[in-house]
């Protein structure tokens, strides 16, 4: 599994309603990043994305973005990396786990020929993205937070892993982690500003 797997089947089983597909995509594109900084296929230098060897990753996904990597200088920001590669990521992922059986539609108790959203089946991949919430590690919980996913009360475990769980793994993390945040409050942004464009509009055909 990889970190935008376990952030995606984390929304599915966590969070109390979907997070919105747009925060997420944007996080998954950041998730990804992460992935490929651990796997040295990639570094960063100030905010561009450098890459490195060409691994062979097993994750389809993961190789998709791999390929997908600009190779010459100037080279990517992680930000305009996050609005590329963030495009549709999230209905991607969605897709490649229900292709892979990782997902099931939860029946409605009392309407046995109804089904409501998708949810996880109980499986090693659900179960590792559950250890690694409950154990409040640190790239998933800043990733699944900033989506707006509640993190769980360290107190809640029972496990002793929540407190001694590290801090943010290193500088180009924080930096893709950094950004993430920062797309979203820009997303947040523009959604207002069309919001507010709207309401406008709709004023003056009202003739208000």
């Amino acid at each position: 599994m990889t970190t935008p797997r376990d952030l995606m089947i984390t929304a599915m089983d966590v969070a109390p309603s979907p997070p919105v597909a747009g925060e997420l995509s944007l996080a998954l594109a950041g998730a990804e990043l992460i992935d490929l900084l651990a796997a040295e296929a990639i570094r960063l230098e100030d905010d561009r994305i450098v890459p490195a060897h060409r691994p062979a990753l097993a994750d389809r996904l993961l190789d998709q973005a791999t390929t997908s990597l600009a190779r010459e200088a100037p080279y990517e920001s992680v930000a305009d990396w996050l609005w590329r590669r963030g495009r549709g990521l999230a209905p991607a992922y969605l897709a490649a786990l229900e292709a892979d059986g990782q997902l099931t539609r939860r029946r409605r108790r009392g309407l046995p020929f109804r089904t409501g959203r998708m949810v996880p089946v109980d499986s090693p991949d659900r179960r590792r993205a559950a250890d690694r919430w409950a154990s409040h590690e640190p790239v998933l919980t800043a990733l699944a937070t900033a989506v707006g996913i509640p993190a769980r009360d360290k107190g809640d475990t029972g496990d002793r892993r929540a407190e001694e769980a590290p801090g943010v793994p290193d500088d180009a993390v924080e930096t893709v982690l950094v950004a993430v945040n920062e797309a979203l409050i820009e997303l947040e942004a523009v959604r207002q500003r069309r919001s507010i464009e709207q309401a406008a509009f709709d004023n003056i055909w009202r003739g208000n």
